[in-house]
């Protein structure tokens, strides 16, 4: 059985053994950029490797590119090589709890062309919380040929973000905190503010109380609501720096909706150009920073 959106502490406690699991421990701090990798050491699930968000999941930035960009593809395929990862590896990915960190790591496997990997619901927290054994120390797997190349129906730049932003029959889904979405905050991003015509869906109504997410269907119900109609695969995601957004389109994936894009710049890119258009307040209320709207069209390529 393949496991490619959720999987639960139980069932990967049974194939911990299973040399075709390869668990990756994604956990990060924006505060404390190495407290991950600390954390890891101090006590992970036996048999994880680690995975740093800043070195092995993200780019060079230029600062104009976004705070995490995408890192070259060939660079990428090393580290997924050096991770143990080959064709017909079944991955598990996990971070602290909620599984912000870890979507990252499954949007790029899957992006890359790798389907088998699923996020641990409830990560390292829920694995804890049910006694499960874990190790100590750095651990490594040796090392793969990983094949893959870049799906480009599954990202969007920030040309084609800039061509769509307000087209009749596309979405864009922002996944920040309320208030950063409406610009009433900004603590990581020069700007506050949102792309103009962009819907505000928070990642963390992924989630019930517990930090487990949702069942399909109300996820679904959710989903649909913020979309407005719009299917799946006219819509873009973003957030921040493009990890948050990686939520999102996991729970896209997990509700039977499928097809939606990462423009994994956002809005750390976005707003890089103090000529690009700014929206604040709620959805319609744009800044005086707003340039005229496009015309309708279809998917600018």
């Amino acid at each position: 059985m393949t496991f490619n959106t959720l999987i639960s502490a139980a069932t990967l406690s049974e194939h911990l053994a299973d040399p075709a699991f390869v668990v990756v421990d994604c956990r990060f701090n924006l505060d404390d950029v190495q407290w991950g990798r600390r954390e890891y050491q101090a006590s992970h699930i036996p048999g994880a490797v680690y995975a740093h968000l800043d070195d092995d999941l993200a780019g060079t930035k230029t600062g104009a590119n976004g705070r995490h960009p995408l890192p070259e593809p060939q660079k990428l395929i090393q580290t997924l090589g050096s991770l143990g990862i080959a064709t017909g590896t079944q991955v598990v990915v996990y971070d602290q709890d909620i599984g912000m960190y870890a979507s990252r790591l499954w949007w790029m496997l899957r992006w890359m062309g790798h389907d088998a990997v699923a996020v641990l619901d409830g990560g390292f927290a829920a694995w804890v919380a049910e006694s499960r054994p874990t190790g100590t120390g750095m651990e490594f797997r040796a090392a793969t040929n990983f094949v893959g190349a870049p799906r480009s129906e599954m990202s969007a730049t920030i040309v084609d973000v800039a061509a769509l932003h307000e087209l009749k029959g596309w979405r864009l889904l922002d996944a920040r905190a309320p208030e950063r979405y409406r610009g009433e905050t900004e603590p990581l991003d020069r700007v506050p503010g949102h792309i103009p015509g962009a819907a505000n869906y928070f990642y963390r109504e992924n989630l019930q109380p517990n930090g487990m997410f949702r069942e399909r269907g109300q996820l679904r119900r959710q989903l649909e609501g913020s979309l407005s109609g719009v299917p799946a695969d006219h819509a873009v995601c973003y957030c921040g720096s493009g990890v948050s957004a990686c939520h999102n389109l996991l729970a896209l994936e997990h509700a039977g909706l499928f097809g939606a894009k990462l423009y994994a710049g956002s809005w750390s890119e976005w707003s890089s150009d103090p000529a690009r258009p700014i929206a604040t307040g709620a959805e319609g209320a744009v800044s005086e920073r707003e340039a005229s709207r496009p015309g309708d069209g279809p998917w600018p390529r």
